[in-house]
């Protein structure tokens, strides 16, 4: 049987502003609105190709919408060959670089290409990668944000019972060290220490403040440390592995997989997080996966829980998806949560299908 070649005829990208149920809050940023850019791969064929971005920042949307559509013009009628169109959508916009905007453009295109490929195959899209649909760890990342420790005891049990979870994300870095140490306990205290904690800062610290609050927390049995100090300092990140008992998480902002080889070689992390929009989609996070498999490097995933689902089923050192259901309101259905574990639907693609009442009433 002849395998489905199809052709691209274009690209939509709309963007939406959805409100966010509980509100991040975190040291370097309060956000409520949360941006998506939802973007349609069309092709000659008739298959569409669908996958989305969250740039964090609504007015970014406003640059990348038409980046997307010129990718679109650029690349029509090519063939939807995944690994081709994001090798020619970076080469395009390499003299500005291929960091940041670039690459999360890339990123949203890669990401669309790979479900119409599957879709046109017949098959799910980690079935295509060579896997199989079945279900993924996961730990829930839809709040405890800088709140009270008593509000955020109560809210770590309400994320608990949202999917039977038992891994929650509690984020720290607070003005004062001992209001971070008190919401820690209370959380703790309250989910009990079968939980596995991460605890993220979100670049919040100073290399100073650094050394000294993630030793103040190395013996309070958490799965990891994310992200204490600003991403790109990967010789301070070192330091602080080095010193650390308690693993360290980075990588939501490695912009391509050769970021990633550089943080292993300087010994910046015990632990990698790519983020789909920066590591490069799904071909990006494939070879940043060989090269964290090659080192014995547990992967886990940031956000874009559908798409991550379906790579950690083909990841050698698969370890958490990150369980945001930020998307959920513009989608038709909404991947199932059940016993801490990610449900992939047995349907060709991704299992994107957008839910227009709903977008039609977020457009930005």
């Amino acid at each position: 049987m002849p395998h489905a070649s199809l052709t691209v005829r274009g690209i939509t990208a709309r963007p939406v502003v959805l409100k966010l149920k509980r509100p991040v809050v975190a040291r370097i940023a309060t956000i409520t609105d949360w941006p998506l850019i939802l973007i349609d791969l069309l092709t000659e064929e008739g298959v569409i190709g669908r996958s989305y971005l969250e740039p964090y920042v609504v007015k970014s949307m406003r640059y990348l919408v038409p980046a997307l559509s010129d990718l679109g013009a650029m690349l029509k009628g090519r063939r939807v060959a995944p690994i081709e169109l994001f090798d020619a959508a970076r080469k395009s916009l390499h003299f500005v670089g291929y960091e940041g905007l670039s690459m999360i453009a890339a990123s949203g295109l890669d990401m669309a290409a790979w479900d119409a490929l599957a879709k046109a195959a017949n098959l799910p899209l980690c079935v295509l990668l060579g896997g199989s649909v079945g279900p993924v760890k996961s730990y829930n990342s839809n709040g405890l944000w800088l709140g009270q420790p008593e509000a955020m005891a109560e809210e770590a049990l309400e994320l608990k019972d949202e999917g039977g979870f038992n891994g929650l994300k509690l984020r720290l870095g607070r003005e004062r060290a001992s209001d971070d140490l008190a919401t820690l306990e209370a959380v703790r205290k309250a989910v009990g220490d079968e939980m596995h904690l991460m605890v993220d800062f979100n670049q919040g610290l100073s290399l100073a403040e650094a050394l000294q609050r993630c030793h103040l927390i190395d013996d309070q049995w958490l799965a990891w440390i994310e992200e204490p100090i600003v991403y790109d300092n990967l010789d301070g990140c070192a330091r602080l592995a080095a010193e650390l008992k308690t693993p360290l998480q980075i990588g939501e902002n490695f912009y391509g997989p050769r970021e990633m080889h550089k943080a292993l070689n300087k010994k910046a992390c015990d632990l990698v997080m790519p983020d789909f929009m920066r590591i490069g989609g799904v071909t990006g996070w494939m070879r940043a996966a060989a090269i964290a498999g090659a080192a014995g490097i547990p992967v886990s995933t940031h956000l874009y829980p559908e798409v991550a689902a379906h790579v950690m089923r083909v990841t050698e050192t698969a370890h958490w998806l990150e369980w945001q259901d930020w998307a959920d309101p513009i989608l038709q259905r909404p991947y199932e949560i059940k016993d801490g574990l990610l449900h992939i639907p047995d349907v060709p693609g991704v299992g994107l299908e957008w839910n227009e009442e709903a977008v039609a009433a977020h457009l930005a």
